[in-house]
């Protein structure tokens, strides 16, 4: 697919630049660093999904419940 876009002059020298020494073409470049920025934008998404899950303290409701799972639980002994 082709896209027209407007970038600053002197990124696209550096752009250019770091096409040449990595023997790519503009293109492959700039879609290879959409492709790494896109890809650390959804590593960071699910991070901060699974830090939200497993940051929640439970509910007092839970807390009990699971308090009165353990008294249910056998005694082990200890020698």
């Amino acid at each position: 697919m082709k896209a027209e876009i407007s970038i600053d002059d002197a990124l696209m020298e550096q752009a250019d630049a770091v096409a040449r020494e990595l023997g790519m073409s503009r293109s492959g470049l700039v879609a290879e660093a959409l492709r790494g920025y896109l890809d650390e934008r959804r590593q960071r998404s699910l991070t901060a999904q699974l830090d939200a899950v497993y940051t929640v303290q439970p509910a007092n409701r839970e807390t009990r419940l699971v308090r009165r799972l353990k008294r249910k639980l056998p005694r082990i002994d200890r020698w």
